[in-house]
C-alpha cells in the first residue's frame, strides 16, 4: 500500500503538476492520497481533488482521497494533524511520499520535522526553473521539460 501526502498552497497548478511527475516519472501510484491545507485556501479544494482524480485515472488507477485543513500559519497544528497521520500510515505498513512543492511553511515543516526521523520513503519537490517562471501556472505537460526537476530528497 501506498500514501501521498501533498500540501495544497497558493498555487494549484504546483501540486497538480508536482503529482503528475511524481506519477509518470516515478510511477509512483498511491493507493490513498492526503491533501493538507490551510484554512484560507479551502476555495481551491475542488479542483485540486478533480485534478488529482483525472490524473490518477489516465494512468489506470483510481486512489481514495482525503482533505485535511489546519488553521492559516497554525504551526502546531499541523505538526500535529501531519504526526498523527504519518504514524497512522506507517503502522499499516504504507510505503509513504511527502510533496513540498506547494505547502507553505507550517506545512513543509510539519511534514519534514515528523517525516524524516520517521523514515518516509519520498520527499518529493518540483523544482521550476527561475527564468521560466512564466510557465508556472500551466499544465505539466505544457512547461519544457528541461525547465522542471522533480527532486526526491531521501534518495541517496
Amino acid at each position: 500500500m501506498k500514501a501521498y501526502i501533498t500540501m495544497l498552497g497558493r498555487s494549484t497548478w504546483a501540486m497538480i503538476n508536482a503529482y503528475y511527475a511524481v506519477v509518470m516519472e516515478k510511477k509512483y501510484k498511491p493507493n490513498e492520497i492526503y491533501i493538507f491545507l490551510e484554512d484560507i485556501y479551502q476555495d481551491k479544494i475542488p479542483v485540486a481533488v478533480e485534478a488529482l482524480k483525472i490524473i490518477s485515472a489516465a494512468f489506470g488507477f483510481s486512489p481514495k482521497v482525503e482533505v485535511i485543513t489546519i488553521e492559516e500559519a497554525n504551526f502546531k497544528e499541523a505538526r500535529r494533524k501531519v504526526e498523527s497521520l504519518l504514524r497512522k500510515l506507517k503502522d499499516k505498513g504504507f510505503e509513504i511520499a511527502i510533496d513540498i512543492t506547494s505547502g507553505r511553511k507550517a506545512l513543509v515543516a510539519g511534514a519534514l520535522v515528523h517525516g524524516v526521523p520517521l523514515k518516509v520513503d519520498h520527499v518529493f519537490y518540483l523544482a521550476l526553473a527561475e527564468k521560466d517562471l512564466q510557465f508556472a501556472n500551466r499544465p505539466y505537460m505544457m512547461i519544457p521539460i528541461h525547465s522542471q526537476k522533480l527532486e526526491d530528497f531521501m534518495e541517496g
